[in-house]
């Protein structure tokens, strides 16, 4: 059994052999609403296949950001087999029900994203019962590792960030305005490129501006998002995803503040996910 979580940056992959030890490692993220079946497939042969080796893979369990419906799940199905010729199961999606199932398990819970992008939904302890759309990148993401990011490049350059963060920030990156426009407009993946300065975020999270930063977005994310759902009231809020991980006490300080119920922080849910299907 294969278990598959991707995110826009990375995809975490979990291996179940036949003796019961796991397997772990890492690939490129994949989103299949922006790339291509052959792109798949050829991240999958350069950097999935020399890490599976001879492993026999009969039933993959994929979760991956993107997968919003049948035909787009489809190049992630197509990528899959031709990789993998042998499959007898392909099950694939959203990077959202993975999330849901690794962090609440078979528990009804609230269950947020905040990695590279942010999501949100209710689930009743086997399926999502309802949902916020995401918009991505561009028009939202709230509270996610881009989001913050963007907000952070943009008090940069206009000027916003107090004297000793912009300098911090300008000697660590040498950022000029043509550079940020071409990786914002020009080159692919500008939800990833924006989410590589949350790092200068977390080493300075004891400046107040930084704190301020982060926790003003988690607010607004849980505005956005989360305030939607009644069961928010009754229900403990789950989070997946390596910015929640790294600004779990902005988080816990936002969710306080706005009356909810902190539930389980998890990085990656893939090992809980193990856990999910064996008991299937």
């Amino acid at each position: 059994m294969l278990i598959a979580d991707s995110g826009s940056t990375k995809t975490d992959w979990r291996y179940l052999a036949a003796d019961g030890q796991v397997h772990a490692f890492q690939t490129d993220g994949f989103n299949p609403y922006y790339q291509s079946t052959p792109q798949i497939v050829e991240t999958l042969r350069a950097q999935f296949l020399p890490q599976l080796g001879n492993n026999a893979v009969s039933r993959v369990y994929y979760y991956g950001t993107g997968c919003i419906n049948s035909t787009v799940n489809q190049h992630i199905i197509d990528a899959l087999r031709a990789v993998l010729p042998d499959l007898q199961t392909v099950d694939v999606n959203s990077d959202m029900l993975g999330a849901a199932r690794g962090a609440a398990g078979r528990e009804p819970g609230i269950v947020c994203i905040l990695g590279t992008g942010s999501n949100a939904c209710c689930y009743d302890g086997n399926q999502i019962t309802r949902g916020i759309q995401s918009l991505g990148f561009w028009l939202g993401d709230e509270g996610s590792g881009g989001y913050l990011g963007k907000t952070l490049v943009r008090q940069f350059f206009q000027e916003q960030l107090p004297t000793d963060l912009h300098d911090a920030f300008a000697a660590r990156y040498h950022l000029d305005r043509a550079t940020l426009l071409e990786n914002a407009y020009q080159k692919p993946y500008p939800n990833r490129y924006f989410a590589s300065f949350t790092p200068f975020l977390s080493e300075n999270i004891a400046h107040p501006h930084a704190v301020g930063l982060v926790t003003d977005a988690f607010t607004l994310f849980l505005q956005t998002y989360i305030s939607r759902f009644p069961e928010a009231t009754i229900w403990p809020v789950h989070f997946v995803g390596s910015i929640a991980s790294y600004f779990a006490e902005q988080l816990q300080q936002a969710l306080q503040q706005a009356g909810l119920t902190l539930g389980r922080i998890v990085k990656a849910p893939a090992e809980a996910l193990i856990k999910y299907h064996k008991q299937a």
